[in-house]
C-alpha cells in the first residue's frame, strides 16, 4: 500500500472535521474527501472569504461546512479534527474540551510525518526559513533528486502522500505553530535546520519559552543517524534559557554555519568572501560569495545554511549552479520593475525589525521604504538605526504607523539623520506617495516590519497587490 493508503485505511468509518480553511486544510479535506472520508469543513468566516470557487469543488467532493460563529458547534460529533497551522492548541479552549472527549486533535504536519516513508529535511528557524528551504530543494533537484517541497512555505504535503515513495526527499518548512504539537513523532527529521531563534511572535505564543520550546521539537527526538545543523552565531537561548543552548539537544552529528568565522563542520565564509565546507577531511572550497545572485548578507547566510544541510546529498557544481541562477524567493526582497529609472522590491514577508534590518542592509544605499502593517508585539527600536542609516524617505501605513514614527523620533539621532517621514493610510496610497517623490536612480522597497493583516489576508496577498500595482504603473 502507499502511504496514503495506509492513512485512508487507519481512518475509514470516521468523521473528520478541518478547522480554518486556509493553504494547508483545504487541500487536505480535499484529498480526504476524493478517497471516501466523511469531511466536515469549519471557518468562522464565510464561503465568499474562503473562495466561492474552492468551496464548489469541496462540496462536490461531499464536504459538509459549517460556518459562522457557530461553526464548532459540530466538533463534538467529531473523531478527528484538524486544526490549521495557526491556531495554537494552548489558547483554544475547543482544542482541550474534544481531547477531554477522546477525540483525535492533529494537524496536516504531524499525519504527513507519521506516514512519510521518504527521507525529511526540516527546516526551521525565526528568519531564513522559506529562502533556506527553498535553496535545499533546489539543490537536491539539481542533483537529480525527486523532491517533494511544503509546509509552512504554503503546500500542504499530506495529499502528496499518494505518490511520495522511499526513494524520494521531503524538504519542509516548519513554523513554531505546527511544531508546538509535533513532540515524539513516528518520523523524525533525517536532518534537522534551526536557521535562528529571535524575540518575535509574542502576540500568539503565551512566553518565548515556549515559542523556543517549540522550535527545540524540530530536533529533539532525532537519533544518532540523523544530522542537525544549526547557527554558529547564535546561542540559541532566548526565552529564559540563558544556559540552555540548542546544541545541547542535538542526538545526532552537528553541522554548523557562519558568515562571522570558521566551524569545525559545517559551511562557513572567510574574510575574502570564500565560502567552504569543513569536517574532519578538512576543508572544501565551494563557492566566492560573488557567485550568489541575490542580494544581502543574510542570503549568504542562507547559502551557508543549505550547504551545510545537503553536502554528501550534491556535489559543489550543483550546489554552485543554484547560486549563480537562483533569483530569490517571492516575496523577499524580490525585484519587481524598474519604471522611469527607478527600481520597486517587493520586500513582504519583512514583518519583523530583523527582516527589516536584512532588507536595508541588502542595498549598500539609502533607499526608499514603505512601511506599516498590523502589530505582533515587536519592539521597534532595534531597527530604528539602520532606518537613519539606509533610508532616505520613509512612507508609513496602516495600524502601526504612529508606533514606528514614534520609535524614530524619539531616537537621538534622528534630527541629524536628514530621514523623511510622510505618514498615509494604506499601502496603495503609500506606494503613489512613493512613486511620486522617487526620482531616477532611487529603489523604492515594500519593507513593512509588520505583518498586513490590518489591510490584507496575509504578507502574501500584500506583496502580490504591491506587484500588481507597480506593474500598473503608465507613463
Amino acid at each position: 500500500m502507499t502511504a496514503a493508503e495506509k492513512y485512508i485505511n487507519s481512518i475509514k468509518g470516521k468523521k473528520v472535521a478541518f478547522v480554518g480553511m486556509g493553504v494547508a486544510n483545504t487541500p487536505c479535506a480535499e484529498f480526504l474527501a476524493k478517497n471516501g472520508i466523511e469531511v466536515y469543513a469549519c471557518d468562522k468566516r464565510d464561503k465568499d472569504y474562503i473562495g466561492a470557487e474552492v468551496c464548489a469543488r469541496l462540496e462536490a467532493l461531499g464536504v459538509k461546512f459549517s460556518l459562522g460563529e457557530e461553526y464548532l458547534d459540530i466538533l463534538p460529533d467529531m473523531d478527528i479534527v484538524f486544526r490549521s497551522h495557526g491556531i495554537l492548541p494552548f489558547q483554544n479552549k475547543w482544542i482541550g474540551e474534544c481531547i477531554n472527549r477522546g477525540q483525535i486533535v492533529t494537524s496536516e504536519m504531524e499525519v504527513f510525518f507519521e506516514y512519510c516513508p521518504a527521507k525529511l529535511f526540516a527546516v526551521t528557524g525565526s528568519n531564513g526559513k522559506t529562502t533556506t528551504t527553498t535553496l535545499i530543494s533546489k539543490m537536491l533537484e539539481k542533483s537529480g533528486k525527486r523532491v517533494f517541497l511544503g509546509g509552512n512555505i504554503g503546500k500542504a504535503l499530506m495529499p502528496e502522500l499518494e505518490s511520495i515513495t522511499a526513494d524520494d526527499i521531503a524538504v519542509v518548512e516548519l513554523s513554531s505553530f505546527q511544531l508546538l504539537t509535533m513532540g515524539n513523532l513516528v518520523k523524525k527529521p533525517d536532518v534537522a535546520v534551526v536557521t535562528n531563534i529571535e524575540s518575535t511572535h509574542l502576540d500568539h505564543h503565551i512566553s518565548l519559552d515556549e515559542y523556543v520550546d517549540a522550535k527545540r521539537n524540530i530536533l529533539i527526538y532525532q537519533d544518532s543517524s540523523a544530522r542537525t545543523v544549526l547557527n554558529a552565531d547564535c546561542d540559541y537561548s532566548i526565552g529564559g534559557r540563558v544556559y540552555h543552548d540548542m546544541r545541547y539537544d542535538v542526538r545526532g552529528v552537528l553541522s554548523e554555519f557562519s558568515i562571522k568565522h570558521s566551524v569545525d563542520r559545517g559551511a562557513y565564509m572567510d574574510e575574502r568572501g570564500d565560502i567552504y565546507y569543513a569536517d574532519e577531511n578538512g576543508k572544501t572550497l565551494v563557492m566566492n560569495k560573488s557567485d550568489i545572485v541575490i542580494p544581502g548578507s543574510h542570503n549568504i547566510e542562507n547559502y551557508c545554511t543549505a550547504i551545510s544541510a545537503v553536502w554528501g546529498y550534491c556535489s559543489v557544481e550543483d550546489i554552485k549552479s543554484v547560486a549563480r541562477t537562483f533569483n530569490g524567493v517571492e516575496h523577499r526582497i524580490e525585484f519587481v520593475r524598474e519604471f522611469k529609472g527607478v527600481r520597486y522590491y517587493n520586500d513582504s514577508i519583512a514583518t519583523s525589525p530583523s527582516r527589516v534590518i536584512s532588507g536595508l542592509k541588502a542595498f549598500g544605499t539609502k533607499i526608499i521604504v514603505i512601511m506599516g502593517g498590523s502589530d505582533k508585539g515587536n519592539d521597534m527600536n532595534e531597527m530604528v538605526p539602520y532606518i537613519l542609516k539606509y533610508v532616505k524617505l520613509l512612507v508609513l501605513n496602516g495600524a502601526t504607523a504612529n508606533k514606528i514614527f514614534d520609535s524614530i523620533v524619539n531616537n537621538p539621532d534622528y534630527k541629524q539623520s536628514g530621514l523623511k517621514i510622510i505618514k498615509t493610510d494604506t499601502m496603495q496610497n503609500a506606494l503613489y506617495l512613493a512613486k511620486d517623490k522617487a526620482i531616477e536612480g532611487d529603489i523604492v522597497s515594500l519593507c513593512p516590519a509588520c505583518p498586513a493583516f490590518d489591510q490584507f489576508k496575509t504578507f502574501e496577498y500584500r506583496g502580490r497587490e504591491f506587484k500588481r500595482l507597480v506593474n500598473d504603473f503608465e507613463d
